[in-house]
């Protein structure tokens, strides 16, 4: 069936299709926008739970209206999520395991030494990961397509932007968190959640990271930053707040950091840069944070300032056992970044 026959069958007022993305009827083939899906949490330092956040938001996804406000028939754009890898979490819980026994030997006291069985295990196996993510993001780049991750932790974004770097020469990174996530191969490994934009910074193509929301950091992560020559500009959580009780406006804010981003703009969405009422369960939540809507008006200003995305990841979405509210705010966030990203690209239009 095509995609207008699809949007011709398809209510979108009444119940959606059961098993789809936001209840949508499309399919990979037929959707603008395509999810890779990754189940993955090897690395996390502190709370586990984060590979269960792609299926949960999955499911909480039914439950979000499709209408908005700015983007008329935002629905119609196509949407879809790809199958879930069958392994991957199986393998990343056994992954995730040793790493837990590799970390507490570490507090425990012990050196880390070179060659260590158990973060050579985990490199390899990230980086087999990182592969995999590439791949399948080429594919689908190729096929004209918006792609966007859905983790898993932090780490898991690394192959699709190496797959963006191949086909953009120059790209900037948006990248809403509390962590600075610039600690070279953090706990021994080389793809830690904490080390993603360390390891992004290594691709030529990214000439810009700015972090906004960013209020846990390591002195090495600090040296980093002072020693970019410009090259990321961290929007800290203490110093945007001190603003806005000042009187400065988020208007202005947003306006400066857009300013600090090139034309084509990838965004990194760790939840954990929300408030951590927003989203309680993730891995490693910190006090402070922006807002929800804080959030889609920076997303928006971005878009209207003609900026075009060309890629996005939501991370570390942990569902907890009794309720499914961080996978609400989540389908909810990922359903903004879809249709706003489309909207920079000219396929939705917006008023």
């Amino acid at each position: 069936m095509t995609k207008n026959e699809l949007i011709a069958q398809f209510d979108p007022n009444g119940p959606g299709v059961a098993g789809n993305l936001f209840g949508l009827p499309f399919t990979p083939a037929t959707a603008e926008v395509v999810i890779i899906p990754v189940p993955w949490e090897v690395t996390v330092s502190y709370h586990a739970g984060t590979a269960r956040g792609p299926l949960a938001v999955l499911e909480a996804s039914s439950q979000v209206d499709l209408a908005l406000k700015e983007i008329p028939n935002a629905w119609q754009l196509g949407i879809s999520v790809l199958p879930f890898p069958a392994d991957m979490p199986e393998e990343s819980e056994k992954l995730r395991d040793l790493s837990v026994r590799h970390i507490r030997a570490l507090e425990a006291g012990e050196k880390m030494l070179p060659g260590n069985p158990i973060t050579t295990k985990i490199n390899e196996a990230s980086e087999n990961l990182n592969i995999y993510v590439k791949s399948t993001a080429q594919k689908w780049l190729k096929e004209k397509k918006i792609v966007g991750l859905l983790g898993g932790d932090h780490s898991t974004p690394l192959g699709l932007l190496r797959a963006l770097g191949e086909q953009y020469d120059r790209f900037g990174i948006l990248q809403i968190d509390a962590h600075a996530d610039l600690r070279k191969a953090y706990e021994g490994f080389t793809y830690s959640h904490a080390s993603i934009m360390f390891n992004a910074l290594k691709l030529p193509s990214i000439g810009r990271l700015v972090q906004v929301g960013i209020r846990d950091y390591c002195d090495e992560e600090l040296r980093v930053i002072e020693r970019s020559m410009g090259r990321v500009t961290t929007y800290f959580d203490e110093d945007v707040k001190a603003q806005l009780y000042q009187g400065k406006s988020w208007e202005n804010i947003c306006d400066r950091i857009i300013q600090d981003l090139p034309e084509h703009v990838y965004i990194s969405f760790d939840i954990d840069g929300l408030n951590p009422k927003l989203c309680p369960n993730t891995g490693t939540p910190v006090a402070g944070g922006l807002e929800f809507e804080q959030a889609i008006y920076l997303l928006k200003k971005l878009v209207r300032s003609g900026r075009r995305i060309i890629g996005f990841d939501l991370s570390e979405v942990a569902p907890a056992p009794d309720n499914d509210w961080d996978a609400n705010v989540g389908a909810r966030l990922l359903y903004q970044l879809c249709n706003w990203a489309a909207v920079s690209q000219g396929r939705l239009s917006a008023s």
